[in-house]
């Protein structure tokens, strides 16, 4: 049995222009998502997920790392990142969260673009043109809010009951004109150490 596919869609916006001023560096957003078959949809409730992330999983991963690189240019270029799943009437939310939350999925996103970051993600259940949401942080910085991105899109005809819908989000460049510090600023002036807690 092999990956079912029905249709690969990308979405790719640039922003040029933000609060009425030229952005320094046009910020490129990527939303690339695979709509496929849902393997335990229309079956009784199934305890072991394993096989199927197995032979899922690492395709999958391919198939949409090859379509964000087409879109970037290359995994050097690719600043931020985030992954989305979600399910459609026929499936548990837990499908959707087994295809993206195993590291057969995610450490081809990260080796590709030599991330160090975890993923953040989104995982739902959702009707036909529901919104594929992929929230999006720095590739190897969790507290630089620059990179605290969303991207999004629509698909008109997915995730159909027995579908779902597995979505990469990637961007080139933070938020144009971002002016609101990190985390590390926070920490320091608030006296808290690098794990968030009251400094001695």
């Amino acid at each position: 049995m092999t990956l079912e596919v029905r249709k690969v869609v990308s979405y790719v916006e640039e922003t040029r222009v933000e609060g009425g001023r030229k952005a320094g560096r046009p910020l490129l957003m990527v939303l690339s998502a695979a709509v496929l078959k849902n393997p335990w949809a229309g079956k009784p409730y199934t305890e072991d997920l394993r096989p199927e992330i197995l032979r899922i999983a690492p395709p999958l991963g391919d198939l949409l790392v090859g379509e964000i690189l087409k879109h970037t240019g290359s995994g050097e270029r690719v600043e931020g990142y985030g992954k989305a799943a979600v399910v459609g009437a026929d499936g548990e939310v837990e499908h959707a969260s087994a295809l993206i939350h195993t590291l057969r999925f995610g450490n081809t996103y990260r080796n590709a673009v030599g991330g160090t970051s975890y993923l953040s993600f989104t995982n739902s259940r959702g009707a036909m043109g529901c919104p594929i949401v992929v929230p999006m942080m720095h590739k190897n910085d969790e507290g630089m809010r620059s990179h605290y991105l969303t991207v999004q899109a629509t698909i008109a005809d997915a995730p159909a009951a027995d579908e779902v819908v597995v979505a990469l989000g990637a961007s080139v460049g933070g938020r144009p004109h971002h002016r609101i510090g990190d985390r590390y600023q926070d920490m320091r002036e608030m006296g808290l150490d690098p794990s968030g807690k009251e400094a001695p």
